[in-house]
């Protein structure tokens, strides 16, 4: 039996877990009861953890297999699967946006591990919401027009990446990426593949067109999504 304890941060999202040394022996019990922690809170955090990427990626194996190495990000030196996520006044982040990993795939990650080695004293905070509470706190009308949307998701701001150097005209480089990366179609709402429960599947990172819809009327229903998933109670 896990001595895990966990500790309530929202009343929609996030817990915070005590009672494990991540550098030691993990058992079994206490990787279930880990992950019966994400799945109930969403998003878990686990303080003073002290680990090597061997044990990063060993944690990351105990919810499921791992993804293939970042497309664009640099990886950690001997562990590609590990993405080096590294910012400061020269190099700040690109990543201040409300977005779920990698929806331009058709399979997304169910899950992300972020281990903070190097952290400012103040700001620099990363931020989660619950996406299952911001669909239940729609309204009842709007839930009904949206069952059975699906939306285009690309790179989206990753395209920066691709244009340096380009000429204006052509966009070879672009396009080479566009072949890499490809699209995908998701639903603007999907079930919680354990829990079963609905939750929003739109994101102002990746999410670019609505299926079915002129872009003006994508964006006004898009900007909505947006701004109603952007609520300080989610």
């Amino acid at each position: 039996m896990s001595k895990l304890k966990a500790t309530l941060l929202t009343p929609s999202i996030g817990a915070e877990l005590t009672g494990l040394d991540l550098s030691t022996n993990v058992t079994q019990d206490d990787y279930d009861a880990i992950y019966a922690a994400l799945i109930e809170h969403q998003v878990i955090f686990l303080r003073n953890q002290h680990i090597l990427p061997e044990a990063h990626l060993n944690f990351a194996k105990s919810f499921g297999e791992l993804e293939p190495p970042h497309p664009v990000y640099p990886q950690v030196q001997g562990y590609p699967q590990v993405v080096l996520l590294e910012n400061g006044p020269d190099n700040p982040p690109d990543t201040d946006t409300w977005h779920t990993d990698e929806t331009f795939k058709a399979h997304p990650p169910f899950a992300s591990i972020l281990y903070s080695q190097i952290i400012p004293p103040v700001g620099g905070d990363t931020l989660w919401a619950s996406m299952i509470a911001a669909y239940a706190a729609l309204p009842e009308g709007i839930k009904v027009d949206i069952d059975g949307m699906r939306a285009v998701h690309d790179m989206s701001d990753f395209r920066n990446n691709f244009t340096v150097g380009e000429p204006s005209g052509t966009a070879t480089k672009l396009n080479e990426a566009h072949q890499q990366f490809g699209s995908a179609i998701h639903p603007l709402v999907k079930q919680h593949p354990v829990t079963g429960k609905p939750f929003l599947f739109v994101n102002p990172g990746f999410t670019i067109q609505v299926v079915g819809m002129t872009s003006a009327a994508s964006r006004r229903l898009l900007n909505g999504l947006f701004d109603h998933m952007n609520q300080p109670e989610f």
